[in-house]
């Protein structure tokens, strides 16, 4: 999706004042409890603006329409995803690659399974708010990320190349999104994030081993 057409998602304006960043934490939060509860068909402005306390024109002010709103909530859920890799990534600097791999992928499930219900029911609307074009922005910012933590590695001596590094994320994708869809117990999380390490670290180092 062109960026220009991903515009058309976005909010109408950003809040500058503390008193407007609440307003729209309090219809992000909403949007979410009526996603979760009625679905995305069943989600609407009026029901969203009533959950969270506001009129419609106060919503309105911000979103034009309930596809803005689930653009808006994507949005966020993957910017924290982003950022506990980042911060993952940046703590990871100079350890060994092994290491390294572990911690990201241990930031990556853990964010993912702090509200698995939400990336449930995000999944599900995604393709309608724009969201593929969001997953690859994601990707490619999770991609500078470890290309930067992994050329600190010291038992690297050529840092792996970009397809490694996305073959690594489609695996850490769709291992979780599989895990999510299933409705998997914490314990199967658990075992997920477990497997997925073990899965990315023997990836990498087999992967490194054929250049």
């Amino acid at each position: 999706m062109p960026a220009a057409t991903l515009t058309a998602f976005e909010p109408r304006k950003t809040p500058v004042q503390a008193r407007s960043a609440f307003t729209v934490e309090a219809i992000s939060e909403a949007t979410i409890q009526v996603l979760l509860t009625h679905g995305a068909d069943r989600l609407t402005t009026s029901r969203v603006a009533e959950r969270a306390g506001v009129s419609v024109g106060t919503l309105y002010q911000y979103y034009p329409n309930k596809r803005s709103l689930l653009f808006a909530v994507f949005e966020d859920h993957l910017e924290k995803v982003s950022r506990a890799v980042e911060v993952a990534c940046e703590h990871a600097c100079h350890e060994p690659m092994s290491e390294m791999i572990q911690l990201v992928v241990e930031a990556y499930v853990d964010v993912k399974m702090q509200r698995a219900d939400i990336s449930i029911a995000l999944y599900k609307v995604a393709p309608d708010v724009g969201g593929p074009a969001l997953l690859t922005r994601t990707a490619q910012r999770l991609r500078k990320a470890i290309e930067s933590m992994l050329r600190t590695a010291p038992d690297l001596k050529l840092s792996p190349d970009r397809f490694t590094i996305d073959m690594m994320l489609s695996a850490m994708s769709g291992a979780m999104r599989s895990a999510l869809e299933a409705g998997g117990s914490t314990a199967i999380f658990r075992k997920t994030r477990e497997h997925l390490v073990l899965l990315c670290q023997s990836y990498m180092a087999a992967a490194t081993e054929h250049w």
